[in-house]
């Protein structure tokens, strides 16, 4: 089974080193949406499991690729902002950002990182890259995936608050999975974890051998 890995928002294929390293049995190919240097598109040819992080799985959900057969969604979800009287990040949260970012791009990052433990990458920030993604995270309503989902969530997660975690990709075939005291990082805070769900997925998708 191959995997196809799908950073988020603010960050770039390094992010999935740890998570990589414990799935290297597997065929990974890994993309970068090209925030701090050149985008990398693989292309996946057959049937592939999705490994996706945050806005990752947005990017995902809005342009899948032909093969897929499944997704793990680790701090992810199918819409971020919250539409009226329904779970989700205010939108007034990421409007504010989007203010701050036309006058510190940098700023703006460095806080965000800060705020759920991560940090920078390095290089040279696209700064109209990243504020056209902050625009779809506001708005973005991905559709929900018509293969099974494990959502893998952080139950101290700093950015997502309890009920969006608890309600995202309802309507879709989904497993549910919270790390008790994971944060936003899980890739990087508890790859075990990850890696387990992962291969949890790929086994209930692997169709079983003669007997």
């Amino acid at each position: 089974m191959k995997l196809l890995f799908a950073h988020g928002w603010g960050f770039d294929r390094t992010f999935w080193q740890p998570l990589a390293a414990s799935l290297a049995d597997f065929d990974c190919a890994i993309d970068d949406r090209g925030y701090f240097g050149a985008p990398i598109a693989p292309e996946v040819v057959g049937p592939c499991i999705a490994v996706t992080h945050s806005f990752g799985t947005i990017r995902v959900l809005a342009d899948p690729p032909p093969g897929l057969v499944g997704v793990v969604a680790i701090n992810g979800f199918a819409r971020f902002t919250a539409p009226l009287g329904q779970p989700g990040v205010p939108v007034r949260v990421v409007e504010h950002m989007i203010r701050r970012f036309g006058q510190t791009p940098a700023g703006v990052l460095a806080s965000f990182h800060q705020q759920i433990g991560g940090t920078v990458p390095k290089g040279k920030i696209d700064a109209d890259l990243l504020r056209l993604d902050l625009l779809r995270l506001r708005d973005a309503r991905a559709p929900l995936p018509k293969v099974p989902v494990i959502s893998l969530q952080g139950g101290q997660d700093p950015l997502m608050p309890g009920p969006m975690r608890a309600t995202t990709f309802e309507g879709a075939e989904v497993r549910r999975i919270e790390s008790e005291a994971g944060g936003h990082l899980l890739p990087i805070e508890d790859p075990e974890l990850c890696a387990e769900a992962v291969r949890g997925l790929a086994a209930m998708l692997t169709p079983a051998g003669p007997a």
